[in-house]
């Protein structure tokens, strides 16, 4: 299994990011977690990721999860065309629902298995990857999902790996910084399995490999 998970954007790592791509420069972009906000805003931060990814030398386009919900056939098959899935940061019980919904949840982890792609994200396209997502309504609001989708939200991560990862601890300059600083130390009191990350950090896994810097 390949990861790389940043705190906030592409991270201090981006060279380790094109490693473990390797060959491949297909990339798939998904931006769900930003599903509420307007279409302008929205297209903006698509924008702002294809320009990072392409930076890197790889070839990136958005790949909208929302045209697979309920069709959870037709996803495996898309994502395995790629070398890199992106996920951007955003609402984490927006992003979770968006995966679930589209059946994405499933098919990364068998795609995973195989070692078929690599995934990447930052924010909440890091979180999610956990085995719970409950903690984080101290920044996210899960009403969202209701407001969005008209679904109740979820607080199961997608438990591919065994941490909660939780970004932007210690950051000054992000927002969210306190209170995810704050859900940190709760998890540290309460022996619960965790990875915090400062901005610009960035947790990689290379099979048996993992790293943090």
């Amino acid at each position: 299994m390949r990861c790389y998970l940043s705190s906030f954007r592409i991270g201090n790592r981006p060279a380790e990011l094109r490693r473990l791509v390797g060959r491949s420069v297909e990339a798939a972009v998904i931006a769900n977690a930003v599903d509420a906000d307007p279409t302008p805003v929205r297209q903006a931060k698509v924008e702002g990721e294809l320009a990072a990814l392409s930076a890197l030398g790889l070839r990136p386009e958005e790949l909208d999860l929302r045209t697979f919900f309920d069709r959870p056939d037709a996803i495996e098959a898309s994502l395995d065309g790629y070398g890199l899935v992106w996920l951007r940061g955003g609402n984490v019980f927006v992003l979770r629902h968006a995966l679930h919904r589209a059946g994405a949840d499933e098919a990364l982890r068998r795609l995973l298995r195989r070692d078929a792609l690599v995934y990447g994200g930052y924010s909440a396209g890091a979180c999610v990857l956990g085995p719970t997502i409950r903690g984080f309504e101290a920044t996210d609001d899960p009403s969202v999902v209701t407001e969005v989708y008209g679904a109740d939200p979820t607080w199961i991560g997608m438990g591919i790996v065994d941490v909660v990862v939780v970004p932007h601890v210690d950051s000054p300059d992000h927002p969210e910084s306190e209170r995810l600083s704050d859900l940190a130390a709760t998890l540290r009191a309460t022996a619960v399995r965790h990875q915090p990350l400062r901005d610009g950090e960035v947790l990689v896994i290379d099979g048996e490999t993992v790293t943090v810097g």
